[in-house]
């Protein structure tokens, strides 16, 4: 009994596959862009639905190095070809009928390949195809009604559909195909358009933070450098607020270079200055102000005159001085320990500290008039760990100042810049520098490797809880041994318990306490204050 053959399609029934064709291939195109999934599927769904078989779209290859090439073109997108026979698809312009339609713009039809002596059999063998006759229909693709491609398939001569309904639907594609091709086109010449824009505008924004000593052009950093030049022509106060190590200097440098102000730029670190000294070093003193003033000196104030003053620390300044200081950025004049003349000095103020000040009023610790004068421009850097893609130009510029530094030509490896960008650096820039600083000096190798950069990590200190407990009537304690790099911490890293802990341990021992935490007897301090246990 022979199989029973399907009953050939209807008019209507042909309509509707041409129809669901062309909604899928729109739907394709209605998600992304690039022509590459639509153009297959529309290859795909033109042997399954329409049983145009071995559907390919060839292309015009780039122009090459050599511009007397002959021209040629190549399949790129095909439908029922094997690998190897895609491969063989390369067809120079003018040559068999793939060629001549690139070539000339015109479309083909071949009503039986075996009667074109034309024809190439070049991607597909004739072994390949069906024994009956075959056709072949190749249809150009124009973008500005220049040829750029042929979209063509095989076709069985005798089949239940007219030659002329294929035809339409195939130069519907193949317009379509065009469109995508210059869509594609026009969105690759925009992103290069961009990506050159996008290089020029990176290479004025790192010449402008590198006009201020800064490195990096991440969002954050140029949002608070965009903020210091929009206020630097004024005389407002800027109070620079951050984490410490988050290079506040520089940023008063920067909005001292901005101002256009005459080059006195005076910085005056208020945490190194002791509280019997802090009068006569801002505000200067007469001659006999004191023992040992045989000679009258103007302070930090008046030399910065006509230039800017910056406090670092600001935090750090006792109350006794913050009200004179007050006066002083009211008034515009100041008078000198042990004198009488008021002077008038004209001084841009940038002021800076990694302390809460609001917090710091409410503790009785810093005027609040004060706090509502210097919190005019208040600006926040930004801490390192919001600056990742800033390490690496960091850490580059580190590198190389330390091996000009020190004759050494030390570089660090992919792995190891990575390993940089995933530490959270609580000490920040100066923390990243510091360690690039004693990589270059005590690296073994002139590569500097993942593996070997672990060793120059900073290492966490031993936690209070894990120290043995002390006898009361002990005399002796063990010092624990201080870590080879003494880590970074946040300033809230050790709790009130912990530093109340130390302390016990220590007998009041504030240094080594502090040590035996891993911080600096000023940080240990500077925490018992936050803590309320100073």
């Amino acid at each position: 009994m022979q199989p029973h053959s399907p009953a050939p399609l209807t008019s209507g029934e042909w309509r509707e596959q041409e129809l669901l064709l062309m909604r899928e291939v729109m739907r394709l195109v209605g998600r992304s862009p690039a022509p590459a999934l639509a153009l297959r599927t529309m290859l795909h769904l033109m042997s399954e639905l329409l049983g145009l078989n071995r559907g390919r779209i060839v292309l015009s290859d780039p122009p090459g190095a050599d511009p007397g090439a002959p021209r040629s073109a190549c399949i790129q997108h095909a439908y029922g070809l094997t690998r190897q026979e895609v491969a063989r698809g390369h067809y120079l312009l003018g040559e068999g009928i793939t060629g001549r339609v690139l070539a000339s713009g015109q479309p083909a039809i071949v009503q039986d390949i075996d009667a074109e002596p034309l024809f190439l059999f070049r991607a597909v063998a004739r072994a390949q195809l069906p024994p009956e006759t075959v056709a072949f229909i190749a249809l150009p693709i124009a973008i500005n009604n220049v040829p750029v491609g042929v979209l063509a398939c095989h076709r069985i001569r005798s089949r239940q559909r007219h030659l002329n309904d294929d035809l339409a639907v195939l130069r519907v594609l193949a317009t379509l195909a065009g469109q995508l091709l210059q869509l594609e086109q026009l969105v690759a010449e925009q992103t290069g358009q961009l990506q050159a824009r996008n290089a020029v505008l990176a290479q004025a924004l790192n010449t402008n933070t590198a006009r201020y000593g800064l490195i990096g052009n991440s969002p954050p950093l140029l949002r608070a450098l965009g903020e210091l030049e929009r206020v630097s022509q004024t005389q407002a106060t800027v109070l620079l607020l951050g984490e410490s190590g988050t290079g506040k200097e520089l940023a008063a440098r920067a909005v001292h270079q901005a101002s256009g102000r005459r080059p006195a730029f005076i910085k005056v670190n208020c945490s190194a200055i002791p509280d019997t000294l802090f009068e006569s070093e801002l505000f200067g003193y007469e001659r006999g102000a004191f023992t040992g003033a045989s000679t009258a000196r103007a302070g930090w104030f008046e030399q910065a005159n006509g230039g800017t003053i910056f406090l670092d620390e600001i935090g750090e300044l006792p109350l006794a001085m913050q009200s004179k200081l007050l006066r002083t950025l009211q008034e515009g004049t100041l008078v000198r320990l042990g004198g009488k003349r008021e002077t008038r000095v004209n001084v841009r103020l940038v002021a800076a500290t990694n302390r809460d000040l609001a917090r710091e009023v409410d503790a009785g610790h810093f005027r609040q008039d004060l706090y509502y004068r210097l919190n005019v421009i208040p600006i926040r850097l930004p801490s390192l760990r919001e600056r990742v893609e800033d390490i690496r130009a960091l850490v580059l510029h580190f590198v190389s100042r330390a091996n000009q530094a020190h004759q050494r030509n030390v570089y660090l490896s992919t792995e190891a810049l990575q390993r940089l960008e995933e530490h959270a650096w609580p000490g920040n820039i100066r923390e990243l520098g510091n360690l690039i600083e004693r990589v270059v000096l005590l690296a073994d190798h002139t590569q500097i490797t993942a593996r070997e950069l672990e060793r120059f990590m900073p290492n966490a200190a031993t936690p209070v809880a894990t120290l043995a407990p002390v006898a009361a009537h002990a005399r002796v304690v063990a010092e624990p041994e201080a870590p080879l790099v003494r880590d970074y911490g946040f300033a809230n890293a050790h709790n009130a318990q912990a530093l109340k802990a130390a302390l016990d341990l220590y007998q009041g021992n504030q240094s080594r306490a502090a040590q035996s935490l891993g911080l600096t007897l000023r940080q240990f301090g500077y925490r018992l204050r936050k803590a309320g246990l100073r």
